[in-house]
């Protein structure tokens, strides 16, 4: 689950990381008040979406030249005006793609004199099994593009989960950072070992700062503040699942989270419904090497009753950029015909208006395949996976 930068900072608060006095605003009239309430200039207004490249982002509605995500305030008034050309509009950014994401939440935080802008991160590295603080002098940028281009300018330090982050790799990690040796360093080190708690402690799958900055008067603080976390564990946090925000959710993945389906929207333009995620990442593969490109990921697991396949279809359905739909089930656990059964009551409820291939295998494939075949759909069936995929990527360019 992601959260909001002014949400993320909230936990820092907690975990006692330093970050600028700031509050969020859902009006440009209460931004006005926030704005006041800080007796600071400059003010930074944030657009709050759940999407980074915000301050490089742009809005629909007032085109190129028009303000992005960050902007700075001199007084109350002007982030005011600043505010209401935000809310409720479409920010488009690296990140959002071109559909972008609606404003409505910005975010007033006090202006600060930077002297260096840094980065710092914890994250977890699959292959050696521990988060792993990770920093850099080039902060204010894409980290992916330092560590392609720059790879030197990026320390790491595997984090023991059972003794967290030690004092000597805190300072090493500080001195790295270009942090005056003394206090500066030492509260650098502080920073990053709070930072390391507050994303164990919360069952975190990623805790960034990007800036964390040294302020001309040589303070350290988290000027930005992003926070990913492991949905499993939420149910450990409901403090943090509190700050779900489902506006910034795609609307099927929220309804098929509450199905209890797994299920991820893509850029492609066919749809996919398969039991087993091995089995849903072979076929969106195949659908690639025949020259398609998959529109989901949907996996309706081995359980899944008619009423789940159901609704599991109607969703992959409800994609107005799906022209072809592959079906894919290999019955263990799920039996074939209940997937037929599902797919037959999804199509002829919503009016099956794109091409659907169907490939069965296993438990009830021969009932399966009579109930489709009986069902009045017009469907297209396939032997084998990469057959199956070669006719779902020509259906959906209308070719047979």
């Amino acid at each position: 689950m992601n959260v909001h930068e002014f949400q993320a900072k909230e936990v820092f608060r907690r975990f006692g990381i330093p970050v600028p006095d700031g509050a969020v605003a859902e009006t440009a009239d209460q931004a006005e008040r926030v704005a006041a309430s800080l007796k600071v200039s400059p003010i930074v207004v944030k657009a709050q979406i759940h999407a980074g490249g915000r301050g490089k982002g742009r809005f629909k509605e007032h085109g190129p030249q028009g303000p992005g995500g960050v902007v700075l305030a001199k007084d109350p008034k002007e982030a005011r005006a600043i505010a209401e050309k935000m809310l409720g509009k479409t920010l488009v950014t690296k990140q959002t793609g071109e559909h972008g994401r609606v404003v409505k939440k910005v975010y007033l935080t006090a202006g600060c004199d930077i002297a260096r802008e840094l980065y710092v991160a914890v994250v977890l590295d699959r292959k050696i099994k521990k988060p792993v603080v990770m920093v850099s002098q080039a902060g204010g940028v894409d980290i992916e593009e330092v560590a392609e281009k720059t790879p030197e300018k990026i320390l790491k330090e595997a984090v023991d989960p059972l003794f967290s982050l030690a004092g000597f790799q805190a300072r090493r990690l500080a001195l790295f950072l270009g942090l005056k040796p003394g206090e500066q360093a030492n509260e650098g080190a502080k920073l990053l070992k709070a930072l390391v708690r507050a994303y164990m402690e919360t069952d975190a799958s990623l805790a960034e700062i990007n800036p964390m900055i040294v302020s001309k008067d040589g303070k350290v603080m988290a000027l930005d503040a992003k926070m990913n976390f492991d949905d499993n564990a939420l149910e450990r946090h409901p403090e943090i699942l509190a700050y779900r925000d489902k506006n910034e959710e795609e609307p099927a993945e929220t309804l098929a989270k509450e199905l209890d389906l797994s299920y991820i929207a893509l850029d492609g333009d066919i749809g996919c419904m398969v039991n087993g995620a091995g089995l849903a990442m072979a076929t969106m593969d195949m659908i690639k090497y025949a020259g398609g490109a998959p529109a989901n990921f949907l996996d309706v697991g081995g359980g899944a009753t008619e009423q789940k396949v159901t609704e599991a279809f109607k969703i992959i359905l409800s994609s107005p950029q799906v022209k072809a739909v592959l079906v894919n089930i290999f019955g263990g656990i799920m039996r074939c015909d209940v997937v037929a059964a599902g797919v037959i009551a999804a199509a002829k409820k919503l009016g099956l208006k794109v091409p659907v291939v169907v490939r069965l295998e296993g438990a009830k494939v021969q009932e399966g395949k009579k109930l489709l075949e009986e069902s009045g759909l017009e469907l297209e069936f396939a032997s084998g996976l990469a057959e199956a995929a070669q006719k779902v990527v020509a259906a959906s360019r209308g070719g047979k």
